[in-house]
C-alpha cells in the first residue's frame, strides 16, 4: 500500500477547505449571522467573554480569505512532506 500523499495536491486542499471556511465566515458577517453563532458557540461552551462582531469590510475579508488560505497551502505542503518522510519506504 502507498502511503505517499502528492504535496500539491494536499497544499491545494487544505489550501481550498481552509480559505473556504472563512469565505462561510465573511458571508454570515456579511448576512449579520456571525454574532449570533459567536454568542451560541461560546454558550454552549460554557464561556463568556463579550466578543463582538463588527459590521461587514470588503476588504479584510479578503484579507482574511487570502491569508488563511494560504496557510492552508503551506500547513497542507508542509504535513505532506513531513508524511511522506515518515512513510519512506
Amino acid at each position: 500500500m502507498d502511503h505517499h500523499i502528492n504535496p500539491a495536491k494536499a497544499a491545494l486542499t487544505v489550501g481550498a477547505f481552509i480559505g473556504g471556511w472563512h469565505v462561510v465566515w465573511s458571508v454570515l458577517v456579511a448576512l449579520g449571522w456571525a454574532q449570533a453563532i459567536v454568542d451560541f458557540v461560546l454558550w454552549m461552551h460554557m464561556i463568556s467573554v463579550p466578543y463582538v462582531v463588527k459590521a461587514f469590510d470588503p476588504s479584510a475579508a479578503v484579507v482574511l480569505i487570502v491569508v488563511t488560505a494560504v496557510m492552508g497551502y503551506v500547513f497542507g505542503f508542509v504535513f505532506a512532506r513531513i508524511w511522506n518522510r515518515m512513510h519512506r519506504g
